[in-house]
């Protein structure tokens, strides 16, 4: 590594294709998101996960109430349970898939049941992605990442680090005093 490009990445002035000092791609800060599971465990976990990547969540436990937060706040992404109590995750994903305000809603589907898992694989209804459950934090962020390089989600910034001047300063004059010495 030469020195210069040392001082790009430690001022932020790095390629900006960089998206994460762990390579990963986010969706903006604030992103909305809505969690749909009858489990208030899953939407416990999985919500806490998403907020902890700085997104907004809203969760519903049935698929009435996930149509009628979807048409009403558009989410821009949608975690949607296969078994739901009522209107089940596929019927969900039809009606929204026709609505002209929510078809463009990227929707990830999950489920932990083997047949709504094979039946999702031999009728898929327009679903972005898939997550069988149990399913951890880098599955999800996989998933977000996956939907962020394909375009069906905007790419969060990259933020430069906050360094203080007085010590790039400092450094930079004693690397200076050391070469010419």
């Amino acid at each position: 590594m030469n020195g210069m490009g040392f001082f790009k990445r430690w001022l932020g002035g790095a390629d900006a294709s960089t998206q994460r000092p762990d390579g990963r791609r986010q969706a903006p800060l604030g992103t909305r998101m809505l969690v749909v599971d009858d489990s208030p465990t899953i939407c416990a976990v999985l919500g806490r996960m998403l907020e902890q990547d700085s997104y907004a969540v809203q969760k519903a436990a049935d698929g009435e109430q996930a149509l009628e937060l979807a048409k009403a706040e558009l989410p821009e992404l949608i975690f949607l349970d296969i078994v739901l109590p009522g209107i089940n995750g596929f019927a969900v994903l039809r009606a929204l898939r026709h609505d002209p305000r929510t078809a463009h809603i990227p929707i990830v589907m999950i489920s932990g049941n083997p047949q709504a898992t094979e039946q999702f694989y031999v009728q898929r209804y327009g679903a972005d992605d898939f997550l069988k459950k149990p399913f951890g934090r880098a599955e999800v962020q996989a998933s977000i990442e996956a939907l962020v390089r394909a375009g069906r989600l905007a790419t969060r910034p990259v933020e430069p680090p906050v360094v203080a001047v007085a010590p790039v300063v400092e450094a930079v004059h004693e690397l200076m005093t050391g070469m010419a010495a």
